[in-house]
Parts: structure tokens; C-alpha cells; sequence
């Protein structure tokens, strides 16, 4: 007897050569969440602990057989999108989503590095906000990211409450604003809006240079989704999930960056 096809999640993302962050940490939070893990590979990153040193778009017509290839045979209930390098790219993804609407559509808008340095020209962020944030379930924006949708700075609290507010007014069904880069004691704030719940989920700040938590928490998201969880219980979970990473995190390369433990995470204590 055949077994029944388990639900399947997708990420339209970068590929990272160093196994931390991206395509490689989204395959690995779906595979822990026990979620079929399918890819569309945006972005090719010569990347590891130490920063990225090239990229390569590969052609449109090749992302676009990816996602078509994915659709096809799978049963996708969630997709998470994360670095989309150009306008381009980000048109196409936005026309694949609309045509095949998953039941949910995860955003980490991947717009700054680690660096602070901008990695979108000001056409892809415009296409950014203009055709994937109203197509998104949930947006994911850490508060450097926050702040280019934006135009405005958010530099406390209050800054971070009104900012997700706005956030929810460009179209996305609801938002999970990261407060990694807000200073708030040693304390950690991410803060959930959906335009009827306003949840704060709350850990400690750990010490470490981490890589790949962006990725890793939209992905977690995307599978917790899959599990049938709600939005706000979902987010919930994948915080804890990353939290629990960071703490069995590892360092694989020669940099102090730490690299998130996806199986240890898994089985929490």
C-alpha cells in the first residue's frame, strides 16, 4: 500500500556554498520540522562564515522551470521566499505565485547584509513592495529591512510598534517584525500584527555572531504552517525552534560566526 504523499513546502531563494544560511538552512528547518523540502534556486552565492565573495543570477527562464517543475508534482502548502536578487527575478516569482496561489506565502525580505550594506537596486525594492508584500502571508523583515520599505528610521520601542503597523498597510496579510537590531537590554523583542493580534515573543539575547537565523526562522515558519499550526503559534514555535539552535549552534569554519543546529533544535529538552 502506497503511503499517503506528505505535505510538501517550497523556498524560491539564494543558495549558500557554506551550508549555513539559505536554500541549504531552509532544506534543513523543513527537513526537522519532518516537511518534504522542495527548492527553486534564485541566487548562486559563493559564500561561508566569512562573508560572500560572488553571486550569480542564473537565467529567468530556468527559475521559471524550477517553480513550474515544483507545482507540477507536488503538493505545496507553503512557500518561503528569500534572497531575489533583482527586479526581474522578483516579477517572475510574484506571476508564478499568482498563478498557482499556495495556501501560504512566507516573505524574509533579504534586502541587507550582515555588512549593512543595501543589496537591492531601488527598482527591485520597489517591485518588492508593489507585487510580493500584498501576495505574502506573513513578512519577516529584521529592522534594517523594515526601515528600506519603509524610508524612516526605527530606533525604539514605540518606532517598532508603529513600524509593524505600517508594515501590515502595504499589503501583507500579517507581519513578524525581527528585533535582533533593536536595543532593548538583554532581551531579544520580536513583535507579531496581523491588524487583530498583537503578540510579543520574547527571548534572551545571546552573545554569539550568528548566521543564517533569518532564513532558518522564515523556513521554520513556512513548515510550523504546514503543520497546520495558526500564524501566531507558528511564529511562536519557530522562535523557540531558533532559540533552541543558537543555544546547540556550531562553529564549521574557521570565522566565530556560529552556525544554527537544525536537528539538535528539534528535539527540544
Amino acid at each position: 500500500m502506497t503511503p499517503p504523499a506528505p505535505v510538501s513546502a517550497l523556498t524560491i531563494a539564494g543558495s549558500d556554498s557554506g551550508g549555513g544560511a539559505g536554500i541549504q538552512a531552509d532544506l534543513k528547518a523543513f527537513a526537522a520540522h519532518r516537511v518534504h523540502g522542495l527548492s527553486a534556486i534564485a541566487a548562486l552565492t559563493a559564500q561561508n562564515t566569512r562573508g560572500v565573495t560572488a553571486v550569480h543570477v542564473p537565467p529567468l527562464d530556468f527559475l521559471h522551470a524550477q517553480i513550474e517543475a515544483c507545482f507540477a508534482d507536488f503538493d505545496i502548502h507553503a512557500v518561503k521566499l528569500g534572497m531575489l536578487a533583482n527586479a526581474e527575478v522578483i516579477e517572475l516569482v510574484a506571476s508564478a505565485l499568482e498563478r498557482h496561489r499556495p495556501t501560504h506565502v512566507v516573505l524574509d525580505p533579504v534586502m541587507v547584509a550582515t555588512s549593512g550594506a543595501r543589496l537591492l537596486e531601488d527598482s527591485a525594492l520597489r517591485a518588492m513592495r508593489e507585487r510580493l508584500l500584498p501576495l505574502a502571508t506573513l513578512l519577516t523583515p529584521n529592522i534594517p529591512e523594515a526601515e528600506l520599505l519603509l524610508g524612516r528610521t526605527i530606533s525604539s520601542a514605540d518606532d517598532a510598534e508603529n513600524a509593524a503597523a505600517a508594515l501590515l498597510d502595504l499589503g501583507a496579510g500579517a507581519v513578524l517584525l525581527k528585533g535582533g537590531h533593536l536595543h532593548e537590554g538583554p532581551r531579544v523583542i520580536d513583535r507579531y500584527f496581523d491588524g487583530v493580534s498583537h503578540e510579543e515573543f520574547i527571548h534572551a539575547r545571546l552573545p554569539v555572531d550568528a548566521h543564517g537565523t533569518g532564513c532558518t526562522l522564515a523556513s521554520a515558519i513556512a513548515a510550523q504552517l504546514c503543520q497546520g499550526l495558526s500564524l501566531p503559534n507558528a511564529c511562536e514555535a519557530a522562535i523557540d525552534y531558533v532559540a533552541r539552535g543558537l543555544q546547540g549552534g556550531y562553529y564549521p569554519g574557521r570565522s566565530e560566526v556560529l552556525v544554527i543546529d537544525h536537528f539538535g533544535a528539534a528535539r527540544p529538552a
